[in-house]
């Protein structure tokens, strides 16, 4: 079993840094996580600040670089690699081919399933962490992690968002800390970590 000194030498990816990935982000380096490789396009809303890790003074910035910023303010020792890029098929590899766990962190369905399904093409011995499911609030009994081969999905697998069904900080902050302990989990522990399960 791996030491938590061990993590200084891992490289953790996150395809996005919204609600689950900056606050995934922001987790993985509190435990000392030695290199961060966090991907976004978009830039800091008003809207946002309900549960993602960004600041009211920050409103229109880069989301990546600010966020690394962030980083740098809580734990200066990790390396933070800030991409601001719209990741597809075609530029995930350049980007996460190092990684030791990459973390699918994406707001929109139809980007979530690309990456999803590009990364388990590209590596499929990889650890891959998602998450589906953290819109509304309450139902904390409905919110886990599952493990079917090296994808590992953390969430209720079924609150689509929608506006009756916000995401808001505290189911999002569940669902990214849960993300982030898994990645702990798989670095310290191995890939095995949870009940495998059948994917029919």
């Amino acid at each position: 079993m791996a030491k938590l000194e061990d993590l200084r030498n891992k490289t953790v990816g996150i395809a996005g840094c919204g609600g689950l990935g900056s606050n995934c982000a922001v987790a993985l380096a509190r435990v000392g996580i030695g290199h961060l490789i966090i991907v976004d396009n978009d830039t800091i809303s008003e809207s946002n600040l309900n549960r993602q890790y960004y600041f009211h003074d920050q409103i229109g910035r880069p989301k990546a670089q600010t966020l690394k910023e962030n980083i740098e303010r809580i734990n200066p020792n990790v390396k933070v690699t800030a991409i601001n890029v719209k990741l597809d098929e075609n530029n995930l590899k350049e980007i996460f081919d190092g990684v030791d766990v990459l973390v699918e962190a994406l707001d929109r369905s139809d980007q979530k399933q690309i990456i999803i399904e590009t990364a388990l093409i590209l590596w499929p011995d990889r650890p891959l962490v998602i998450g589906i499911g953290m819109a509304g609030w309450g139902g904390n009994d409905l919110i886990h992690m599952k493990q079917y081969g090296n994808l590992f999905i953390c969430g209720d697998r079924i609150s689509e968002i929608g506006p009756e069904m916000p995401p808001l900080a505290p189911r999002v902050g569940i669902v990214s800390n849960m993300q982030a302990n898994t990645v702990l989990q798989i670095l310290l522990e191995g890939s095995r970590v949870g009940v495998q399960q059948n994917l029919n």
